[in-house]
């Protein structure tokens, strides 16, 4: 049976809770990289009519969610607001060099352009970053990787 714990401020939340987050994303400078709240997303002009803006729901502890943001929700509670700083190693990981490959325009049988995303017959993602007559770039970190994330949340609700 789940308890419906909503409206009990003073659970805090704890591992294996699950929880409703709103949230803003931002990166050092400020920029807005994600977010929950639609009002947030229209100004920073990254409104996207397809999604949907709504809390965030997880399981607290469950690796759904960056080390950083899961460790900093517990001791939370309902209503509670918090910023995380989150380093790096606590989020998308440092920046990898090897993770990007300069490749022949020969060797695929498209026109490769910056911003193009590519998957590998294996999985992996990546984004071209670099284009000239002979070769492009294709990096494969993720697009986060290297950079300190700072994320102002707010627990929506609790489920014990």
């Amino acid at each position: 049976m789940v308890e419906d714990i909503r409206n009990d401020s003073s659970k805090t939340v704890e591992s294996g809770d699950t929880i409703s987050v709103d949230y803003v994303g931002e990166l050092e400078d400020g920029t807005v990289f994600d977010t929950s709240v639609k009002e947030v997303a229209v100004e920073a002009g990254t409104y996207n009519e397809m999604r949907g803006y709504e809390p965030l729901t997880f399981t607290v502890g469950a690796g759904q969610m960056i080390k950083g943001f899961d460790e900093g929700v517990v001791g939370m509670k309902v209503g509670e607001e918090k910023t995380l700083k989150i380093p790096p190693e606590e989020a998308y990981g440092e920046y990898r060099e090897e993770f990007a490959r300069k490749l022949p325009v020969s060797a695929v049988d498209f026109t490769p352009e910056v911003g193009m995303q590519l998957a590998t017959d294996n999985g992996l993602r990546g984004t071209v970053t670099e284009v000239d007559e002979e070769s492009f770039m294709i990096d494969f970190n993720h697009e986060l990787a290297g950079k300190t994330l700072i994320f102002k949340i707010k627990v929506v609700s609790v489920e014990a």
